[in-house]
């Protein structure tokens, strides 16, 4: 007899609902090696199981201005989710992204009494960087939802630390984030000499654009583009070789990353691997990093694979580029050997998925499903 499948519902922020991200997909909308639903998930329906994701219902503008005065209240999106507890309730586990996700199904849980929910995969991404800065009774609420949780998963070794200190009761588990992998394009070697195309890209809140200016302004031999929505032009000042572009369809992303000789990622001291999408996507296109030492990076890529640099040390980032730079053998290395980690069996959107899977497998059985149920009661 066939093996029943798993029924995984995942649930995603409102903007990834499966059918507005497919859309968009197919219209080349959404930069990044992507995939033709959010973040691979739909992968594991080879692996056993029948995927369903969240949608974005329709909302007026009074309906959303709804939802996101709840949102600024609790930090979380509770009617997105309430919007799609039917399909949570009906699965057999559930699997979130972010911490905004799960903490809204776990206290719809709570207020809907259930006898019994569905096992929940919390997985957490910005919450521990921001923790210290919540005030003490949305530590409070959060600490009072998170201990019902399954299972805590987070993308960095920093984070899941903090994940065990902070909740000790909840079992807390690493899974490395990893992106499609299908295609690659080969390393080469390109011309040494003192001029550099440098590539930084992203908009995440640790992107330390100050300290990357620093360290290449006034560089005339190299020359810098930043693909970026955080960063102020002003910010560039009179810096002849630093240029702010915006792509706006993929095939601009990936000529962006053909441009580059080298990725810098200059990052602020963070728990969560902040850029690791943005390197993965980098090495896929044969691209050799440079990134500071923060977020848990070294989980993903060694010394071989990525030249890792003191955070805030605008010198010795300098003088990494400056190494790489006249040093073409040493770029092609990296780029070569940070390349041949990634794949199905390494990091990959497949790895990332088939973990979930693993860890869906583990909580249904019937002995975790006891255990929660007198944690719960």
């Amino acid at each position: 007899m066939a093996q029943k499948p798993i029924q995984v519902f995942v649930h995603l922020a409102r903007g990834f609902g499966a059918e507005y991200w497919n859309r968009r997909w197919k219209e080349g909308k959404i930069l990044g090696i992507n995939e033709p639903f959010p973040y691979g998930y739909h992968r594991a329906q080879a692996m056993g199981c029948a995927v369903t994701y969240s949608q974005d219902v329709p909302e007026n503008a009074a309906a959303k201005l709804f939802r996101l005065g709840i949102r600024a209240i609790l930090g979380f999106d509770l009617i997105h989710a309430w919007r799609n507890f039917a399909g949570i309730r009906g699965a057999d586990v559930v699997w979130t992204h972010t911490e905004s996700q799960y903490l809204a199904i776990l206290l719809l849980l709570r207020l809907s009494r259930a006898p019994r929910g569905p096992r929940l995969i919390a997985q957490s991404v910005w919450l521990f960087d921001r923790w210290p800065k919540f005030p003490k009774m949305r530590q409070r609420l959060i600490s009072g939802l998170v201990r019902h949780a399954d299972i805590l998963t987070v993308h960095s070794p920093e984070n899941l630390d903090m994940a065990r200190r902070l909740f000790p009761g909840v079992r807390s588990e690493l899974v490395l984030f990893g992106i499609a992998t299908e295609t690659k394009v080969l390393p080469s070697e390109r011309s040494s000499g003192k001029a550099l195309n440098i590539v930084s890209l992203g908009n995440d809140e640790h992107r330390d654009w100050n300290l990357l200016l620093g360290a290449v302004s006034g560089r005339r031999d190299w020359k810098l583009r930043i693909a970026s929505q955080t960063i102020n032009a002003s910010s560039v000042g009179n810096a002849e070789n630093v240029e702010i572009v915006g792509p706006k369809t993929n095939g601009d992303l990936l000529a962006l990353y053909g441009w580059a000789d080298l990725l810098v990622l200059a990052l602020k001291p963070n728990l969560h691997a902040s850029g690791i999408t943005v390197i993965q996507e980098a090495v896929l296109q044969g691209v050799p990093v440079i990134c500071s030492d923060t977020g848990g990076l070294k989980a993903y890529f060694d010394e071989t694979q990525v030249r890792f640099v003191s955070p805030r040390d605008v010198t010795k980032l300098r003088d990494a580029i400056d190494e790489l730079a006249g040093d073409p053998e040493a770029r092609l290395s990296l780029a070569r050997n940070a390349q041949a980690s990634m794949g199905p069996n390494g990091l990959s959107s497949e790895s990332f998925v088939r973990r979930h899977v693993e860890i869906s497998k583990d909580l249904l059985e019937p002995h975790n499903s006891s255990e929660r149920s007198a944690a719960d009661g």
